[in-house]
């Protein structure tokens, strides 16, 4: 199964790249909006759960298709780096509200999928091609459903969110070594680095790079968690005093 037509190669920053990112900015803008518009209604309520419905719709044929039909491999198709189970994630807290996906979607959403959109590395044919529509699909779709949660509905991280978003990325990663030692993959750059330059050539050699995620990553969802817990942390006072 050939993926759609298209002739020209992506360029990082190109029209098609700067259209993604207008387009990002504004149904992003209009979901803050219609969350603040309808937050605590039933209308709400609603409004989350079509959501989810449709960014599943995306979602999962795009997942079977690059499992089935896509490169075929499985050191490529198979959806377990983090922006993937971030996708998952958001489409479980939208319908569900659950405050343990809600963590892995604000800090994952916020910090590693929005990565994709400054410092892209997708080398596929330009758009209409089923390459660029998935894979800006689905990282705009987890953005979307973080900022709509967050700024929208009001729903705000605190420092269990933290921990969650903290030990589940540990985890993920442990299982993922393993499993790239035993398959041959390299899922999450874990066991290698990327053949072309990224931002993990400046954090060291191999595994101290590893390190250097983790000590990086967490003291930025540190940084993106005190906005929310100090606001809370000074009204507590306030009225104890």
């Amino acid at each position: 199964m050939e993926p759609l037509l298209a002739v020209r190669q992506f360029a990082a920053f190109g029209l098609s790249h700067r259209v993604v990112l207008t387009v990002l900015v504004v149904v992003g803008a209009a979901l803050v909006v219609l969350g603040r518009r309808y937050r605590g209604t039933p209308t709400e309520r609603w409004c989350s759960r079509t959501l989810a419905l449709v960014f599943a719709g995306f979602l999962i044929p795009v997942e079977l298709y690059w499992l089935l039909l896509g490169h075929g491999e499985i050191k490529y198709s198979l959806p377990l780096q983090l922006c993937d189970l971030a996708a998952m994630a958001a489409v479980w807290t939208l319908w569900s509200r659950s405050s343990t996906t809600f963590a892995l979607t604000y800090f994952w959403g916020l910090t590693l999928t929005s990565q994709a959109f400054v410092s892209t590395e997708l080398t596929a044919p330009d758009f209409p091609s089923l390459q660029f529509l998935s894979f800006f699909g689905m990282h705009s779709l987890v953005l979307w459903a973080a900022i709509y949660l967050t700024w929208g509905v009001g729903l705000r991280p605190d420092w269990r969110s933290y921990r969650i978003a903290v030990l589940a990325t540990i985890g993920w990663g442990v299982v993922m070594f393993v499993c790239n030692e035993l398959a041959g993959t390299n899922y999450g750059f874990l066991n290698s680095k990327p053949v072309v330059r990224s931002l993990l050539d400046v954090l060291g050699p191999w595994p101290w790079y590893l390190l250097s995620e983790l000590v990086v990553g967490a003291a930025a969802w540190a940084l993106i968690t005190l906005p929310w817990v100090r606001p809370r942390a000074e009204r507590h006072a306030h009225t104890a005093a």
